[in-house]
């Protein structure tokens, strides 16, 4: 497959389309139509185009305008001015399509006299009939085997050279060709990359179909599963969205406005609202930016932007609003670079995105990350799960597969994903964070050919946010979970309520021994009301009557108006661990509850090299303390991380024996 466009001489291949010309007189308004010659200004826009379609491709997703591109398609004669090719030639490939060699020839001296990088600059030799690339242009998209294609449709003008356009991109990349019969136009597509689109209605009007067919349509061919098909607040005859809406994020969106004694104010209204309250692709109502678009001369065409990779290219006309369209895309995209584009030929209907279209990366990136957002429910961990795709076919870095996180404004700290059993899934857990928190995050991968993405694109300038809510304690705190007697006969039980209800202490008794008891147990039942504790004193009452080869146990059985508990409670050393009598792993942690700060104390009788890691109740390691050898002697370790409130085991081990201790952070 060619990976990248070179100069060269296309052998075009006409495709299969007839166009049926009616004899209608024209448009009163034909000065506001995209025609390019005096010729075609003579034969009205038709609907009667019949077009050969092919089978749709594989579980298709349609390629959005913010998504990597490797070139920028534009035509000769120009359409645009030598500024906005040198600002793009700064950074992408600008290919250009020419009627021949000789023209390829002239218009890069033409490039150079006007300072462009002509190191950037290709050409693809393909006739057309006008400079408007966006209509007609190929849309990229990429099928369920993770190759790379183009939709053609029937182009809504009546020009054959631009139809086939698509055809000859496909040829010059080498990719596969779709034909989708359904009459359209680029300026009014707009994509999502994740399944979503929107158009004007101009779609109905210029289709026999009925919505459902024209929605079945879309979906077969470019991976559309809901399209918003909306009114045209503009009420101009060329009806496309490009005119006065465009995404800007699979969860942004940029709107028109007009004053308020337009008389298209309600339907712009209408239309913002509408995407206001609609979820977007990522589950919450898209975020709407508004940019003022009064029409008028100068022209205010400001949604009539092109993004290519980090930058906006906005046009600009001298009007008294540019200087306020440009401080709605700096606020609306933090992390790009937002570029003016000042002409004196730029219309309210036709500006630079008309005339630029997009060539995808072909090796591109993708992920598909549903994010967290609003207020989460608490967890002591909180898995973010990303669809991660190299289209270029190489291996991912599997250490670069990462999530950026920010807790409550904190520097970023990062987790890294892992492989799940879905093909191309991956997830990653972010942890160390309290109720109440807010947390900020974004999504980096990288593969071996070198490519880098984020989600959001500008990582941390544009971050995704979620709130984790307050932690919901529903059970009874029992400190500690097993009670030792070793070196006495009494040890101490305290029973705390953390809730936000009474709980009622009905039962509380050994299971059928009688070698223990409880010293003052308040009378049954008691009532422990929220944030209120009880300590409890059990005894040993026949220690010295036992064998010291032996051990004894028992369960202390507590029944509550919220459940039941149980607490172990073991006699003689040989009960506190389950490895050996003789072993070399002695461990103290104080304070147990801890709150900013939990001490480990080791006594080892020789040298020892020990693994000490705190795992959650899963058993995964939210903290690895220490992998060192130790002196024999004593030594003093702390862990002070942020960890969320809940129950924690610290385990001690030296490849051999095991020593297991239960903690809680408060």
């Amino acid at each position: 497959m060619k990976r990248f466009i070179h100069l060269s001489i296309i052998a075009l291949v006409l495709m299969n389309i007839q166009v049926v010309f009616s004899q209608e007189k024209l448009p009163a308004d034909w000065r506001k139509l995209h025609y390019l010659s005096a010729e075609e200004m003579a034969t009205p826009v038709t609907n009667s185009l019949n077009f050969t379609e092919t089978d749709p491709p594989e579980n298709p997703r349609m390629v959005a305008e913010f998504e990597p591109m490797q070139s920028v398609l534009i035509r000769y004669p120009l359409g645009i001015p030598y500024s906005l090719i040198v600002e793009m030639a700064e950074d992408i490939n600008v290919t250009t399509l020419v009627s021949s060699t000789s023209q390829a020839n002239q218009v890069l001296n033409l490039y150079t006299q006007n300072g462009v990088n002509t190191d950037n600059c290709s050409f693809i030799i393909a006739p057309s009939d006008s400079h408007w690339t966006r209509d007609y242009g190929p849309w990229f998209v990429f099928d369920g085997n993770k190759q790379p294609g183009i939709v053609d449709f029937p182009y809504d003008r009546p020009r054959p050279n631009d139809n086939n356009v698509p055809q000859a991109v496909a040829e010059e990349l080498g990719v596969n060709l779709y034909g989708m019969n359904l009459v359209h136009t680029g300026g009014n597509m707009m994509v999502d990359g994740r399944g979503m689109a929107a158009s004007t209605d101009l779609v109905y009007d210029e289709n026999n179909m009925t919505p459902q067919q024209v929605s079945d349509k879309v979906e077969s061919y470019l991976g559309i599963t809901r399209y918003d098909v909306t009114v045209d607040p503009l009420d101009d005859y060329i009806k496309h969205i490009d005119c006065w809406g465009k995404y800007l994020a699979p969860d942004k969106i940029l709107i028109g406005q007009v004053p308020e004694s337009d008389y298209r104010y309600e339907e712009y209204e209408a239309v913002a609202n509408y995407f206001a309250t609609t979820p977007s692709a990522y589950g919450y109502p898209y975020k709407v930016y508004r940019v003022f678009t009064p029409g008028g001369n100068p022209a205010t065409p400001y949604s009539n932007s092109t993004i290519v990779n980090n930058k906006v290219l906005v046009p600009l006309t001298g009007s008294q609003y540019d200087d306020e369209a440009m401080a709605v895309y700096e606020e609306a995209m933090p992390g790009y670079e937002i570029v003016g584009i000042t002409w004196n030929s730029w219309y309210n209907t036709d500006a630079l995105h008309c005339r630029t279209r997009g060539i995808a990366d072909l090796e591109m990136l993708f992920i598909d990350h549903r994010p967290l957002y609003g207020t989460v429910s608490y967890k002591d961990s909180l898995a973010i799960s990303s669809k991660i795709i190299a289209y270029s076919g190489e291996d991912l870095v599997n250490d670069s597969l990462l999530v950026y996180y920010s807790i409550n404004g904190a520097a970023y700290q990062t987790t890294t994903f892992a492989a799940s059993a879905e093909e191309d899934e991956f997830v990653a857990y972010i942890k160390g964070y309290e109720g109440g928190d807010t947390v900020d995050y974004y999504v980096f991968a990288k593969d071996e050919t070198g490519r880098r993405l984020m989600q959001p694109y500008t990582g941390a300038f544009d971050p995704h946010q979620f709130m984790v809510e307050e932690q919901q304690i529903t059970e009874l705190t029992i400190l500690p979970d097993t009670l030792y007697f070793i070196d006495d006969y009494e040890d101490y039980l305290i029973l705390k309520n953390e809730t936000a209800d009474p709980i009622t202490v009905t039962e509380m008794g050994f299971d059928d021994v009688w070698y223990f008891d409880f010293y003052e147990l308040p009378e049954l039942p008691f009532v422990i009301e929220p944030g209120e504790s009880i300590e409890i004193t059990v005894f040993v009452g026949v220690i010295l009557q036992m064998d010291p080869e032996e051990y004894m146990y028992a369960n202390i059985e507590i029944a509550t108006d919220i459940g039941d508990y149980t607490v172990p409670a073991k006699i003689r050393k040989s009960l506190v661990s389950s490895i050996s009598e003789d072993r070399n792993l002695e461990a103290r942690v104080y304070p147990n509850p801890f709150d900013q700060q939990l001490n480990i104390r080791l006594n080892l009788p020789q040298s020892e090299k020990l693994q000490i890691v705190l795992t959650d109740l899963s058993g995964r390691i939210v903290e690895f303390v220490s992998v060192s050898a130790f002196e024999a002697g004593e030594h003093q370790l702390q862990i002070a991380g942020k960890l969320a409130k809940g129950v924690y085991f610290l385990k001690i081990t030296d490849g051999k024996q095991q020593q297991i201790i239960k903690v809680i952070k408060q």
